[in-house]
C-alpha cells in the first residue's frame, strides 16, 4: 500500500466484500456509499491503527477481486 487511495480502496472493497465500483453507484465513493458500508470500512480502519487487522491480507484480497492477484 503506497497511497491514501490504497487504503481507501482495501476498506471499501473489504466493507463491499468486492470491488468497491460494483456496489457503490457514483464517484467519490465515500460520497455515495450506504451508510452501512462506510461504518463497516471505519470499523475496519480501526481494527487496522489497533494491529486487530491485518491490511496486507486484506490488500491481497482486494487485488484479488481486482483481477490483479491469483
Amino acid at each position: 500500500m503506497r497511497a491514501d487511495h490504497c487504503f481507501q480502496r482495501i476498506l471499501l472493497d473489504t466493507a463491499c466484500g468486492g470491488r468497491w465500483y460494483d456496489h457503490i453507484a457514483g464517484r467519490p465513493a465515500y460520497a455515495h456509499a450506504p451508510d452501512t458500508v462506510l461504518v463497516r470500512a471505519v470499523a475496519l480502519a480501526r481494527a487496522a491503527a489497533a494491529g486487530e487487522a491485518d491490511l496486507a491480507t486484506l490488500n491481497r484480497q482486494s487485488l484479488f477481486w481486482r483481477g490483479k492477484m491469483r
